[in-house]
């Protein structure tokens, strides 16, 4: 029998947005992680001219193979020989490969909890078992070697993020290692999500590679390099893993979009320009926390990373995707309901992404602050 799916609730709202704009509403998205800037210059160039010289087909990019193993060398000192890297359709391929690589039906695999939606929902559509870990401000909203440790029986696999969906958290690099350590002990197997690797504002963060080679480490062009939309990311696997990762690969996606490769490649060498978009994104941040205070919000995880802010509207409502709801149609502000994350204490969470532009988000502080304002008298309080 096919596996009940939850639903991914910010794309509905998501939906109306697009349905309001369509009416000449005045939309800011900040439901996904999304970024508003668009792939680099150099890339954009390179994909015209490749869309008047190659009529293109079915390939894997051995040039940006080998590039992204360059990328590891050069950033984390760990060498990954290319052929343990397979490009990907984005990273929820990537996920699904991993998954299937490692784990048969039945499996319980660990995650945190609130987490991305989809490690939840593909590990229970692929018929294994998530082993969701509550994390709060105690765990800085990440797992401990601890709480692994604690689980019993062991799981099969855990799923680790860091920066963190929808958190923005980081694992302090020695508790990141406490875990492999401890995962490598019991036969656990880890895959690794680090798409927002790039985007931290914490200083730099080590792959997981660098503690543990078995690791299965998924990554994308979608954040750190903006471009979302070309649908492109990979996978690493352990040698003995290459030719499983193959065949799935080839007979569930094909391979990924050629004009994306072609882009990519060419994206690597465009520091500068995406510096300057983490700089945006720092600067967004700052915005964010400042503004927070006056909308009433004062409990959030630490956004270290990525270009989240998981804010807790418990003194507000009880029904957070009610609320983003509301909130969208009454100021045209786009958000992600707590429920997404988190099925136990979402309902009094949400998330913001500040992926949009600086003048994006000053425009929807100034909206959300009177709007947040009548929220807390509805509620009968003032802000927490």
């Amino acid at each position: 029998m096919p596996v009940p799916v939850a639903p991914f609730y910010a794309i509905s709202i998501s939906r109306r947005a697009h349905e309001l704009k369509q009416q000449g509403r005045s939309i800011i998205h900040m439901e996904f992680g999304q970024p508003s800037t668009g792939a680099p210059a150099a890339a954009i160039a390179r994909a015209h001219q490749v869309l008047d010289s190659d009529g293109m087909g079915y390939w894997e990019s051995q040039p940006l193979k080998e590039r992204i193993a360059r990328h590891y060398a050069e950033s984390h000192g760990v060498s990954v020989d290319p052929e343990r890297i397979f490009l990907t359709c984005g990273a929820s391929p990537a996920l699904v490969v991993a998954l299937h690589c490692l784990f048969d039906p039945g499996a319980r695999v660990a995650m945190a909890r609130p987490g991305y939606v989809a490690y939840r929902n593909v590990t229970r559509a692929l018929h294994m078992e998530p082993v969701e870990l509550p994390c709060g401000p105690d765990t800085h909203y990440q797992p401990s070697a601890a709480m692994i440790a604690a689980i019993d029986p062991a799981p099969d696999g855990l799923i680790l993020a860091s920066p963190a969906n929808p958190t923005g958290s980081v694992i302090p690099p020695e508790e990141l290692a406490a875990m492999l350590r401890l995962c490598r002990d019991q036969a656990i197997r880890v895959i690794s999500d680090e798409i927002y690797h790039g985007l931290s504002y914490v200083g730099p963060l080590p792959t997981a590679l660098l503690l543990d080679e078995e690791a299965i480490v998924i990554n994308s062009f979608s954040k750190y390099y903006s471009m979302a939309g070309w649908r492109l990311g990979w996978v690493i696997v352990p040698d003995a893993l290459i030719p499983n990762a193959r065949a799935l690969m080839g007979n569930l996606f094909l391979t990924p979009p050629s004009l994306a490769q072609h882009a990519a490649l060419a994206a690597f060498d465009c520091a500068e320009e995406l510096e300057g978009h983490v700089a945006s994104y720092r600067r967004n941040r700052e915005l964010m926390l400042d503004a927070l205070p006056r909308l009433g919000l004062t409990r959030i995880a630490p956004p270290d990373g990525a270009f989240y802010i998981y804010a807790d509207i418990g003194h507000l409502t009880r029904d957070s995707l009610s609320f983003c709801r509301a909130l969208l149609e009454d100021t045209g502000v786009v958000t992600a309901p707590g429920i997404d994350f988190d099925p136990v204490e979402g309902h009094r969470h949400m998330r913001f992404s500040f992926a949009v532009s600086t003048a994006e988000v000053e425009e929807a502080i100034a909206r959300m602050i009177p709007w947040f304002a009548q929220a807390a008298a509805e509620a009968g309080r003032g802000p927490a």
